[in-house]
């Protein structure tokens, strides 16, 4: 009998501790929150939070909560891949979000195919990055879209400029936003008088600036995101140089107009703003802001909605098998109704989405025509 209650007993604690491992789904977590674009990370980890209490305080999806493992990649490739490696072979961990930065995105595709794991990215937008691996998704859509529209409506249509001079960082989505953005300047008769490329983390641009601006350009556009985009205007302010302020990248990052010298002077392009009119997206701005202590951009947003990605597709399956493989055939088979907007995956697990103009004003942004002006023509 003695023995008969041990077994009972240890038979107990494996199902109880199966049970608890079962119930709890684990995810990893990628954002740089030390270095260059820290204000991003910082709202990811905030955000994926968020999400996660609120589905957990809900009673979870299937049975199951949620918990996720937020690392540091600090916005550098080589590090990314050293985290998503270390989840990857976490047999508990079913698939990560993040990272920020196209180019360390693109960096964990081949550990996403080695392992079979899912990389959710709530911002990398590189046109090659998706389709680099059936397990690369992003929400952010693509800047095969986004830089054309720049060069279109903002520095075309908005400005009616025809000349413009870019400075922006060495990375693949630098390149990437520059290569799509000269593509459609040219084709709208744009000339590219200038174009300077410089380092993640450099702080000195007083050399570049000084060099773009013996061309002569109809307007400055900086294509990067972080605290570079506000030093390289300042750099143009601070040597008296009256031009208009363009940048692709940043989105309206309250951060961004906190440091410019003059914050009334840029225009960015968004595929979401925060509309004062609209109460339920308002009501997780000042959820968010509370927490942070700083307004979001659409980067955290995009964040908070990748939870719910995973949480749709966990839903999807019910009673089917869960794991790395099923997780990702359901999240590309999701449709969702997000805080940013309505998001269903291609083929190649991007989406595609809507853009508008917005300027800075000393008090934040508003909207400068229209709200969305869309793909059409592009």
């Amino acid at each position: 009998m003695k023995k008969l209650f041990v077994m009972v007993l240890c038979l107990a604690l494996v199902l109880s501790t199966g049970s608890a491992f079962a119930e709890v789904i684990k995810l990893g977590g990628l954002a740089p929150l030390t270095g260059t674009y820290t204000e991003y990370g910082t709202g990811f980890e905030i955000a994926f939070n968020m999400a996660i209490d609120e589905i957990n305080a809900a009673g979870g999806v299937n049975g199951y909560t949620f918990e996720i493992d937020v690392q540091d990649s600090e916005g550098d490739p080589v590090v990314s891949t050293t985290l998503a490696t270390r989840f990857a072979e976490d047999d508990s961990v079913l698939a990560w979000l993040g990272d920020f930065t196209s180019g360390a995105c693109k960096a964990n595709a081949e550990i996403c195919d080695l392992y079979g794991i899912t990389q959710l990215s709530p911002t990398a937008s590189a046109p090659d990055y998706a389709s680099m691996s059936p397990y690369c998704f992003s929400i952010m859509g693509r800047q095969d879209i986004e830089a054309p529209f720049l060069a279109k409506y903002i520095v075309g249509k908005y400005l009616g400029c025809k000349t413009a001079a870019v400075i922006r960082v060495d990375s693949d989505w630098g390149l990437a936003s520059y290569s799509n953005f000269e593509r459609k300047a040219v084709a709208e008769g744009i000339e590219i008088v200038a174009h300077e490329t410089y380092q993640t983390g450099e702080t000195d641009f007083s050399s570049i600036v000084t060099k773009v601006r013996a061309s002569n350009p109809d307007c400055l556009i900086v294509l990067d995101q972080g605290n570079s985009v506000a030093a390289v205007f300042n750099q143009a302010d601070a040597d008296g140089w009256d031009i208009r302020h363009v940048a692709l990248g940043p989105g309206t990052s309250a951060q961004l107009l906190g440091q410019l010298t003059d914050p009334a002077n840029i225009i960015v392009t968004s595929p979401f703003f925060f509309d004062k009119d609209n109460a339920e997206v308002m009501a997780w701005h000042d959820a968010f802001k509370a927490k942070s202590g700083f307004a979001p951009t659409i980067h955290p947003a995009c964040a908070y909605d990748c939870v719910y990605l995973i949480a749709e597709a966990v839903k999807s399956i019910g009673d089917g098998e869960l794991n790395r493989q099923t997780l990702r055939d359901a999240l590309q088979n999701v449709e969702y109704d997000g805080l940013t907007g309505f998001i269903k995956f291609t083929p190649d697990g991007d989406i595609s989405r809507n853009y508008m103009i917005c300027g800075g004003t000393a008090e934040g942004w508003v909207v400068l025509e229209g709200f969305e002006y869309g793909a059409a023509g592009l």
